[in-house]
């Protein structure tokens, strides 16, 4: 038996899945939680300290501000307060966003997840899962997308430094025996999320009478993931540390594993806008005689983005025993309703 109540240490806890996640862990399981995040302004601090003190009411939780960027403050606390499991979902987010501030990508993704991973060397650490992204897939033509997929052609910045991130944490696996696990998610969403995320800009432009610009002229599809779909996947993959195995080649293998995080059942942009423009109306943050034809507006792909995205969970379903669930609409009725009483 332990000795001591698990210690979780969770990077990006004001960040839309860390909130959720550490919340979720607080209200089901007997663990103390550290939360470390820099509250940057990429988007709304109101947004990240809403969600920061819904967690600060749980005892067994304390948050530290810091940037993982910072080695010696990184190290400081895995010295003092010597966390068995890691979960690293702080990250510079956004795909256009890493087109005009690289550095940002590269300070927090790349050098922020090196000192996670240094530090995991240096202290006894029973579990790293991270953050990657389903933008590691870049222009992959083969759907959906599986973990066995070459990810060698990322189309943004964004997406090269979440691709690093897996090298990274398999060298690490590999050097010094780190379990790790790389959870690639797919388009999340839900309520109090990201302002970047489609679904949150759609609805604050319509507020405003302005229009929304659908991308690649309507033909997009992604593969939508409700938040506590997330939050519970993660749950469950936490207690699933990996293990050294025995490869085809007769040496071992390290204790890495990679999963998609998503639905599985990609919706098409024109579709998933129909729904949420009828769930804006039923919770009255617009009106029944909102003329959304008028506020439409179809334009050229962007840089860096991609048509599809599209999981392929098989993986999580046979070795996690779990597959999101959430249907588009329930989620997008939740986040109106959210946005109501948020805004309004």
């Amino acid at each position: 038996m332990k000795d001591r109540m698990d210690v979780y240490l969770i990077t990006g806890v004001a960040g839309f899945i860390g909130a959720n996640l550490t919340n979720k862990l607080l209200e089901e399981k007997k663990v103390k939680i550290i939360g470390i995040d820099n509250l940057n302004e990429y988007y709304d601090i109101k947004l990240k300290e809403y969600r920061l003190n819904k967690l600060k009411k749980f005892q067994n939780f304390e948050f530290i501000k810091c940037d993982i960027s910072n080695k010696e403050i990184i190290e400081e606390i895995f010295k003092k307060y010597n966390p068995n499991i890691v979960v690293n979902l702080a990250a510079q987010a956004g795909v256009r966003y890493s087109i005009i501030n690289p550095d940002a990508y590269i300070n927090s993704n790349i050098i922020g997840f090196y000192n996670i991973l240094e530090c995991c060397r240096k202290y006894t650490v029973e579990h790293l899962v991270y953050a990657s992204s389903s933008s590691v897939y870049g222009n992959n033509k083969k759907i959906p997308y599986s973990t066995d997929d070459k990810t060698d052609m990322p189309v943004s910045l964004y997406a090269a430094t979440k691709k690093s991130n897996e090298l990274l944490a398999y060298s690490y696996s590999k050097l010094y025996n780190i379990a790790s696990t790389g959870l690639r998610f797919f388009t999340v969403y839900g309520p109090a999320g990201r302002p970047d995320m489609a679904y949150f800009k759609f609805t604050n432009k319509l507020l405003k009478g302005e229009k929304i610009q659908i991308y690649n002229y309507g033909k997009c599809e992604r593969d939508f993931t409700y938040i506590d779909d997330i939050a519970e996947a993660i749950i469950k993959i936490i207690p699933k540390i990996p293990c050294k195995g025995n490869g085809e080649d007769g040496l071992s293998t390290p204790p890495y594993k990679l999963y998609n995080i998503g639905k599985g059942s990609p919706e098409n942009l024109l579709d998933f806008v129909q729904i949420l423009q009828e769930e804006l109306i039923e919770a009255k943050v617009l009106p029944k005689s909102y003329d959304f034809e008028s506020h439409k507006e179809l334009v050229a792909m962007q840089p860096g983005d991609v048509p599809i995205t599209y999981a392929d969970t098989k993986k999580l379903e046979e070795e996690i025993n779990f597959k999101p669930n959430t249907s588009l609409r329930e989620g997008l009725k939740k986040f109106a309703k959210w946005y109501k009483e948020y805004y309004m």
